[in-house]
C-alpha cells in the first residue's frame, strides 16, 4: 500500500491529467458500516483509513491530540474520532450523524458511510442506507448478534443492499475460532427470513488492527484473507439501470423566447438525439431535438446525468412529470403497496394524510391500511395500526392523483419516497414501492359470468378427450421445458389437443410487468393459473412448466383451475441442475449478474404429495414422459 501512495505521489506531480483520468475510471464502492452501539464501525474506518497510509499529517496529528483529551482509548489514537466530527459525539463515545469518508487503493475507490449504532438515530441509518450497494454488519464478538444488529440487517435488505457480516473485538475473546462459529451460525439463522444475497463473514479486531489490512497473525484458522482485500475485489452489482428511460422533469428553462429546454437528472436508461419519447401523464409523443449541458451539446446520455432536454415539438411539459420511451413506460397508479421506515416522533396512523414527494413528483396520500410491521427480534409481522419512530412495516397508501414509478426493485430512482408532515414540512418516513398486486376493482358487483352455449361436453365429444392441466414444478435446470415440449409432441400423436404454457413466455408479453420478488412470483403463478383455467374451459389440455418455488401458489393454482389439475415434481438436486444450466441462469449468478436464484439464494419449497414425481437426475427425458402420460391418459381419454 505504501508503495502504491508514493507512485500516486509521483504521479500527480508528472502528470495529473494521467492520474485523474485513472481514478475517474476506477470501480466505486458505496459502502454501509452498521451494527449496535460500540460494536467499533467508526474505529474500523479509522483503521482502514490509518492502516492504508490514507490520513493526511496535519489530520493525524489532531486525532492525536483529541485522543489525550478526550481520553478514550488510554492514551493511545483514537481512530472512531477520524468519523466521529461532532463533538457531542467526541464527548460521549458515540456515532449520532452519518459521516462520510473517501479513500481510494489500487483497485477500486470506496466512499463509506459510517450510520449510528443507536435506536434512536435508526431513521441516520437509513438514510445512509439508501445511497449504498454493499453493507458491512459490525458485530460485537462478546456480545452476539443484537436488536440493532437485526434491525440495520433488515433495513440494509429492504434497501436492497447485499451484506458482509464483520465480527469485531475478536482480541476481547482470544481470538477463539468458536466464538466466531457461533456467531456465524447464529447471524444464518436469523437471516433465514431475510430477502439477501450469499453472506460472508470475517473475523477482525480494529481496535489492533489483525485482518483489517493485512492478513491476521492470531487468526491463521481464518483463511479467507483480510477485509480490505475482500472489498478490493468483491463485484459490485451496478444498480444503474440501463434498460428503461425514465427522465423526471426538475425544470422549464426560458431563457430568451427561442428557447424551451426541460431539465432534470437522467434517472436510469439511455436517451438520444431523435429518439421517440412520451410526456407522462398525459401521453402526447414527441422526439429529441437537442441534448444540452454546460459543456455543450450531447448525442447522448445516461445515468445519473444532469441535462437539458429540448422537442422537436411543442409539447404541454411541466416539473413533475416525467418522460419515458413508448416501447417502455412505468406504471401509473394511485394506490401503492410499499415498505416504510418510520422516522418521525409522532407515530403513522391509519387515516393520516402527508405529502408524497417520489423524484420531482409531490402527490397528497393518505394511509389506507398498515398491512404489518416487524418484530426486529424475530422478523416476524406484528397487526398494528399504527408506526412508531423506528418502526418498519409495510403499508397500503392512496394517492390524490397518480404517481409514475417503478417497483423499487425493478428501479431504484423511480421507487423509492419519502412522506413529508404537511404542517411542519419535516420528513416523517422514507419508503420503496413494492411490486403490486393487482387491486380489486370496487365496482365488482356490475361484473357478471357470462355462460357459453357450447357445454364442456359437447367440447369433450368435438375433441376426443377431457381437458386438464399437467402442472410441472422444480428448479430452473431440473429438465421442466424439456420434458413439456416432448409431452405436448407425444399427446399431438394420439389426438389430444395440447399446448405448452411455459413461464419464460407469459414473461415475454402477459406477464412482462412482474419481477422476481416473492410478490411477483405469486403473481405470476396466479395469472398462469388463470390463463390454464380458460383454455381448460376451451377444451384443450394445458402443460405448465413453472418453477413455481411457493407451495402455496401452487395450491392456489390448484383450486383456480379445479378438476384435471395434475401437480408434476421434477426433481434435480441444484448441483445436476447447475451442471445442466441450459439458460446460463446458474454462469450469470455465479458472475453476480443478479440475485434471487430460486434453490440458491432463494427458498424452493418442494411439493409434499405431488401427483407425480420425477427424478430426472437418473433418468432421461422419454422415460419421464412415458410415467406422465401413463398417469394422465385414462383420465383424459375417459369419456
Amino acid at each position: 500500500m505504501t508503495d502504491y501512495i508514493v507512485r500516486e505521489q509521483a504521479l500527480i506531480h508528472q502528470d495529473l491529467y494521467t492520474y485523474l483520468k485513472r481514478h475517474e475510471q476506477k470501480e466505486m464502492l458505496r459502502l454501509l458500516v452498521a451494527g449496535s452501539v460500540d460494536d467499533g464501525k467508526s474505529t474500523l474506518i479509522g483503521r482502514l483509513l490509518y492502516d492504508s497510509h490514507l490520513i493526511y499529517k496535519d489530520h493525524l496529528e489532531a486525532i492525536y491530540n483529541d485522543s489525550k483529551t478526550f481520553n478514550t482509548t488510554e492514551n493511545e489514537i483514537d481512530l472512531s474520532l477520524l468519523t466521529d466530527g461532532l463533538r457531542a459525539e467526541r464527548e460521549q463515545g458515540i456515532t449520532i450523524d452519518v459521516a462520510y469518508r473517501y479513500f481510494s487503493t489500487e483497485k477500486k475507490g470506496f466512499i463509506i458511510c459510517d450510520a449510528p449504532g443507536h435506536e434512536q438515530y435508526t431513521r441516520n441509518m437509513a438514510t445512509g442506507a439508501s445511497h449504498c450497494e454493499m453493507a458491512l454488519i459490525l458485530i460485537d464478538a462478546r456480545n452476539g448478534v443484537k436488536d440493532q444488529t437485526r434491525r440495520h440487517s433488515l433495513i440494509a435488505t429492504i434497501m436492497g443492499i447485499r451484506n458482509i457480516v464483520v465480527v469485531n473485538k475478536m482480541d476481547l475473546v482470544n481470538y477463539d475460532e468458536t466464538v466466531f462459529e457461533s456467531i456465524r451460525r447464529a447471524y444464518l439463522a436469523f437471516s433465514e427470513k431475510l430477502d439477501v444475497d450469499a453472506i460472508h463473514f470475517i473475523p477482525i479486531s480494529a481496535l489492533s488492527g489483525e485482518n483489517v489490512v493485512s492478513a491476521s497473525a492470531e487468526m491463521g484458522w481464518y483463511k479467507s484473507g483480510p477485509l480490505l482485500n475482500f472489498l478490493e475485489n468483491v463485484p459490485i452489482a451496478n444498480d444503474r439501470n440501463l434498460m428503461d428511460f425514465r427522465f423526471p422533469v426538475q425544470n422549464v428553462l426560458r431563457p430568451n423566447a427561442s428557447f424551451r429546454g426541460y431539465a432534470g437528472s437522467v434517472a436510469s436508461g439511455i436517451i438520444r438525439k431523435g429518439d421517440e419519447i412520451v410526456v407522462l401523464p398525459s401521453r402526447q409523443r414527441t422526439r429529441i431535438k437537442t441534448i444540452e449541458t454546460f459543456d455543450g451539446s450531447l448525442e447522448e446520455a445516461f445515468p445519473p446525468m444532469p441535462v437539458v432536454l429540448t422537442m422537436e415539438d411543442e409539447v404541454d411539459i411541466s416539473r413533475g412529470m416525467v418522460l419515458a420511451k413508448p416501447n417502455n413506460m412505468p406504471a401509473m397508479g394511485n394506490v401503492l403497496e410499499s415498505m416504510m421506515v418510520w422516522m418521525d416522533d409522532v407515530p403513522l396512523r391509519i387515516g393520516a394524510e402527508y405529502l408524497l414527494k417520489c423524484n420531482t413528483q409531490e402527490i397528497p396520500a393518505r394511509i389506507r391500511s398498515i398491512r404489518y410491521k416487524y418484530n426486529i427480534n424475530e422478523l416476524t409481522r406484528l397487526s398494528s395500526d399504527s408506526l412508531k419512530l423506528n418502526d418498519i412495516g409495510r403499508m397500503e397508501l392512496v394517492l390524490q392523483r397518480p404517481l409514475i414509478y417503478d417497483s423499487f426493485r425493478r428501479n431504484k430512482q423511480m421507487g423509492a419516497f419519502i412522506l413529508i408532515d404537511r404542517n411542519s414540512n419535516a420528513t416523517s418516513g422514507g419508503g420503496i414501492i413494492l411490486d403490486q398486486k393487482v387491486e380489486e376493482v370496487p365496482e365488482k358487483r356490475y361484473i357478471f359470468k357470462e355462460q357459453s352455449t357450447v357445454t364442456p361436453t359437447q367440447r369433450q365429444t368435438l375433441f376426443g378427450h377431457k381437458p386438464a392441466t399437467i402442472w410441472l414444478t422444480g428448479l430452473s435446470g431440473s429438465g421442466k421445458s424439456t420434458i413439456a415440449k416432448l409431452l405436448e409432441s407425444k399427446l399431438i400423436e394420439q389426438g389430444v389437443h395440447a399446448y405448452v404454457l411455459d413461464g419464460d413466455n407469459l414473461r415475454h408479453g402477459l406477464n412482462s410487468d412482474l419481477g422476481f420478488s416473492p410478490e411477483g412470483r405469486c403473481e405470476n403463478i396466479r395469472r398462469a393459473a388463470e390463463v390454464a383455467r380458460l383454455m381448460n374451459d376451451a377444451g384443450l389440455v394445458v402443460i405448465a412448466a413453472f418453477v413455481s418455488p411457493y407451495r402455496k401458489d401452487r395450491e392456489q393454482a390448484r383450486k383456480t383451475v379445479g378438476d384435471g389439475f395434475v401437480e408434476v415434481f421434477v426433481d434435480a438436486d441444484v448441483e445436476t441442475c447447475r451442471k445442466r444450466d441450459p439458460k446460463g441462469l446458474y454462469a450469470k449468478f455465479d458472475a453476480g449478474k443478479f440475485t434471487g436464484l430460486t434453490g440458491v439464494d432463494a427458498p424452493y419449497e418442494v411439493p409434499e404429495k405431488p401427483d407425480l414425481w420425477l427424478k430426472t437426475e437418473g433418468e432421461n427425458v422419454e422415460e419421464s414422459v412415458e410415467k406422465v402420460l401413463k398417469a394422465v391418459m385414462p383420465h383424459i381419454k375417459s369419456i
